[in-house]
């Protein structure tokens, strides 16, 4: 069998059709005309239940979102999951200032539970934002486009 991956989820996520048309489809491969297109967001408002940390996130990122035009209907619920992580984290780490990385009960000294608190959210921050292109390798594979030709770089054509 050839490298393909064959068991669904593992391997490299297919990009999807926007982009390879706007690179100009490099791989000169087939292209999926079925793929569904959702509307794009040009405003939306943070919900009113986020804390209001997670608010002044939403506040930032959403923005450059809408304004790069990334920002779609189903894309809302990672939007909100990144904006709560954020939000546990900055409040986990707020308790570890407070309590230290240990904390001593009666009968002994443990891990401080904000610690593992910070863990996961820090993870999830990375798979969130990077699901909405929140970080310089995503942000390629999510916009993408090819860029002008004759950049003026002397060395672009060696």
């Amino acid at each position: 069998m050839s490298g393909i991956a064959t068991v669904p989820g593992r391997g490299r996520k297919p990009k999807p059709t926007r982009q390879k048309q706007l690179a100009g489809n490099p791989g000169k491969r087939a292209l999926n005309n079925n793929e569904p297109e959702f509307t794009k967001l040009t405003k939306v408002e943070a919900p009113a239940w986020m804390p209001d940390i997670a608010i002044g996130m939403w506040e930032t990122i959403v923005p450059d979102l809408l304004a790069n035009e990334v920002l779609t209907v189903p894309d809302l619920h990672n939007v909100e999951s990144f904006c709560m992580a954020y939000c546990r984290w900055r409040e986990a780490e707020k308790d570890i200032t407070l309590n230290g990385i240990t904390i001593t009960t009666e009968k002994t000294v443990i891990k401080n539970p904000a610690v593992t608190v910070v863990n996961e959210a820090k993870r999830q921050m990375v798979q969130f934002g990077s699901l909405l292109g929140l970080d310089p390798s995503s942000r390629q594979r999510l916009i993408g486009p090819k860029g002008e030709q004759g950049s003026g770089n002397p060395f672009a054509d060696l």
